[in-house]
């Protein structure tokens, strides 16, 4: 049975760095038995980042739309798992704002870091959570999930503007914030269908090119995930070729080759 002492010791094994900005995927039920359930994994992952900023997603977008148009920061339940839901309730965690892709986190930055949100009419903005993960230099944790349910991939096509991806009309949505005010956040979606379900073609390349490595936190195979280089990454990749996460065909051989090829040039 895994305790919060041998979960603390996965995250060292990862090196994970406590004292930066980690975002967690997760899916609990991989963890496998733990003492103490799911608050235990919270535990373990607060106590790390203790001298950081700890941030899990609490996204909406599966019920927030044309039947429920509200968002309340205060109550609107996460769809992403029982962890997040559980995290966004604890103490001196701050939720952000946004309608559809909010995120909850933990820290003395915590508060400054998800106020705002609302502002954004797009899923994952720049200038959002989804941006500031990369100028933070963060590492994104994925525990018993792939590649696929990594958002930050969905802003870096947002932020290159890969074509079908965002639609071109606004929804109108609204948040119910901290304040109790609640504004009008026209918002525009993520369009393109099962697009995420492609993400896992990246997978190899990002392991070879150093902004992956894979592990273990508990039961569950971990991947963890450099923003920043993943960001430079796939911007590259994305601009040479923009229908890349278009199909679920295999990386060709020609592509997977990309950067080792562009590097033995520039050598």
């Amino acid at each position: 049975m895994h305790t919060e002492k041998s979960l603390l010791h996965d995250l060292k094994d990862l090196n994970i760095n406590g004292e930066r900005t980690l975002l967690v995927h997760s899916s609990y039920k991989s963890i496998g038995e733990v003492e103490g359930g799911p608050d235990t994994v919270l535990d373990s992952l607060s106590t790390y980042m203790k001298d950081g900023l700890l941030v899990l997603p609490t996204h909406t977008w599966e019920y927030i739309g044309k039947e429920d148009r509200v968002f309340d920061v205060r109550k609107s339940p996460s769809n992403v798992g029982m962890l997040t839901e559980k995290f966004r309730h604890r103490k001196n965690v701050w939720r952000s704002e946004h309608p559809t892709h909010s995120v909850a986190a933990l820290g003395e930055d915590a508060r400054s870091f998800t106020e705002g949100e609302y502002r954004h009419d797009t899923p994952c903005a720049r200038a959002s959570v989804w941006g500031k993960l990369v100028d933070r230099q963060a590492q994104i944790l994925l525990i018993g999930v792939d590649l696929t349910k990594n958002t930050s991939i969905h802003g870096i096509e947002e932020w290159i503007d890969i074509p079908n991806r965002i639609t071109d009309s606004h929804e109108d949505l609204y948040s119910i914030l901290y304040s109790g005010e609640k504004v009008h956040v026209p918002s525009r979606r993520h369009s393109g269908s099962h697009v995420s379900d492609h993400y896992w073609k990246v997978d190899e390349i990002l392991l070879e090119e150093g902004a992956m490595k894979k592990g273990t936190f508990g039961d569950a195979e971990v991947r963890v995930v450099d923003a920043k280089k993943t960001a430079v990454l796939l911007t590259e990749l994305l601009t040479a070729k923009p229908d890349l996460f278009s199909d679920n065909e295999p990386l060709s051989k020609e592509w997977r080759h990309y950067f080792q090829n562009k590097h033995k040039k520039a050598d």
